[in-house]
């Protein structure tokens, strides 16, 4: 399912347009985003939540040459599904 597809979902489920569905969806994914940067957690009880977790730096091989490198630290996005959601799917 892809962003136009989901967009088109919402509006079938909810009975309102796609363009205020498109507007809802992304002011979520905004909300979402400024949330990450800033260092919160967002939680939607049932759904799931989003965070960011810290990667140490580490080494590594380059596959072609086989040399050793140092991948440098980095921060990334993660997504934990809750529990009513793996239950929902199983």
């Amino acid at each position: 399912m892809n962003k136009t597809e989901l967009i088109a979902g919402m509006a079938e489920e909810t009975g309102l347009s796609k363009k205020d569905c498109e507007t809802v969806l992304n002011a979520f994914t905004a909300q979402v985003e400024k949330a990450l940067k800033d260092g919160d957690k967002v939680q939607l009880v049932g759904f799931g939540s989003f965070e960011v977790r810290a990667r140490a730096e580490r080494t590594g091989r380059n596959p072609k040459t086989k040399e050793a490198i140092t991948i440098p630290a980095s921060k990334a996005p993660v997504f934990k599904a809750g529990k009513a959601l793996k239950d929902s799917i199983q």
